[in-house]
């Protein structure tokens, strides 16, 4: 795959000339970390949506006017960030939450025993509001703005394990009906991939114990103050762009959180 657009390379001899003052210290960025930088702005632009595969190391380079060697260290980091996904013997793809493996990127919740199952869902609750302080600060908008708030239990087999809120800012998702929310089966974060072109690429999580309440207690079938795992997570696309609060209580009785520190 190529393309007709070229992009510019600082080059750290000549940025330490010119411009900079005598008093300012000029920073420079390492090569292969301009050229991640420009390869991001291409998946954030659309160049290559979710799914496809971009261009070769070889083509990159060429395009980019450095060596393979330079790209292939930029896409390396780009992986480990899940932005991409090398395929053995295909190419290099632009990472989407539609692959099983992207699915349990976010969701930390793991059986004691056996392998990771996507949950059911049930949606409880959804609709247009009003964004409460709290949230709107959270997804750096005003209070009052539009927001999409849906309620919902994910359940593995018959057992009521995970309740959440997810908060939606309605300006970014203008258009996304109840009626969908309702209909669609899969991961959410695949809807809001496939049908707005968002695609989360981090997260950021509070975690702490509470007790359910008689809400928590009589949709996830537990007993009233029954110890859950409390997660407050808000989600960012491209740009460091807050696009959704996730508010959930996770049963762990026969499930436990699992991050993996590197």
């Amino acid at each position: 795959m190529s393309s007709a657009h070229s992009s510019s390379i600082n080059n750290p001899a000549s940025s330490a000339t010119g411009s900079q003052s005598a008093t300012s210290s000029p920073t420079f960025s390492p090569l292969y970390q301009q050229i991640k930088a420009l390869i991001t702005q291409s998946l954030q632009s659309g160049e290559w949506r979710p799914g496809e595969l971009i261009p070769s190391e070889i083509e990159l380079a060429n395009r980019f006017k450095v060596s393979q060697g330079t790209v292939r260290k930029a896409i390396d980091e780009l992986s480990a960030e899940n932005l991409v996904v090398r395929r053995q013997g295909k190419g290099t793809f632009v990472a989407t939450h539609h692959e099983a493996r992207a699915q349990f990127r976010f969701l930390r919740l793991k059986p004691d025993v056996g392998e990771a199952q996507y949950p059911d869902n049930n949606i409880v609750e959804a609709k247009r509001l009003r964004a409460p302080a709290d949230i709107a600060r959270q997804l750096d908008i005003k209070t009052g703005d539009s927001v999409y708030f849906i309620k919902r239990v994910q359940s593995f087999g018959e057992a009521p394990t995970i309740l959440e809120e997810l908060w939606l800012p309605g300006v970014i998702f203008k258009g996304l009906s109840v009626e969908r929310v309702l209909e669609y089966k899969g991961p959410m974060y695949a809807l809001l991939e496939t049908e707005f072109g968002i695609q989360m690429i981090r997260a950021v999580e509070n975690i702490r114990a509470v007790l359910a309440d008689t809400s928590a207690s009589g949709l996830l079938a537990v007993e009233l103050n029954t110890p859950l795992l409390s997660v407050n997570r808000v989600s960012f696309t491209y740009g460091d762009k807050a696009v959704e609060v996730r508010r959930s209580l996770y049963v762990t009785n026969h499930h436990h959180y699992q991050n993996e520190l590197s």
